[in-house]
């Protein structure tokens, strides 16, 4: 077998690899150093902010992953309910051309959609991006990000369209094993 041929092997057992192990993680975990899954900041004792950062562009998966984090997150911290103060969800697509070439930095765009009780305003910002890279293929990317800010309680759950039972929520949303 020729240099040729072992290497070209090599590429493709490598990227098989690559696309199963992509593949095969699952969407509703932890975020490890800003990457995709769920991630939570405390801003007072029972106020949080959640996040949820998944590939694709499904927004009500996202936003359902961000709720089942902050209906964990309540039970965790010994709370009934919880208050969405705030809710932005991000979607961004990234689609280059076939080529080889190689790239400093590029414009992308996040559309972003702020939803409050009544209606959602939908707007598109640039988001910056640095880094070096080669696109030997088309290539398409699409994420999506949810970012809520939560307010937690007990007792008797304040009426309103944006309060959640945690309990309840957790046990319809809840990932199966």
């Amino acid at each position: 077998m020729s240099t040729r041929k072992i290497s070209q092997l090599m590429l493709l057992t490598g990227v098989t690899f690559l696309l199963v192990a992509c593949a095969s993680q699952p969407a509703y975990r932890a975020a490890e150093n800003g990457g995709y899954g769920y991630s939570h900041r405390e801003l007072s004792q029972d106020q949080y902010r959640v996040q949820f950062r998944g590939r694709g562009d499904d927004a009500g998966r996202a936003m359902d992953y961000a709720m089942l984090r902050a209906s964990e997150l309540t039970l965790e911290k010994g709370y009934d309910w919880f208050d969405v103060a705030s809710r932005d969800t991000l979607v961004n697509n990234q689609q280059s051309e076939p080529s080889v070439s190689v790239s400093a930095s590029s414009a992308r765009y996040a559309t972003v959609q702020d939803c409050g009780l009544l209606t959602c305003t939908t707007y598109q910002r640039p988001v910056p991006q640095y880094g070096a890279g080669v696109t030997t293929m088309g290539d398409s990317r699409s994420t999506v990000e949810v970012i809520m800010e939560i307010r937690m309680g007990n007792g008797e759950r304040p009426s309103g369209q944006n309060t959640y039972d945690a309990q309840e929520l957790y046990s319809r949303l809840k990932p199966e094993v």
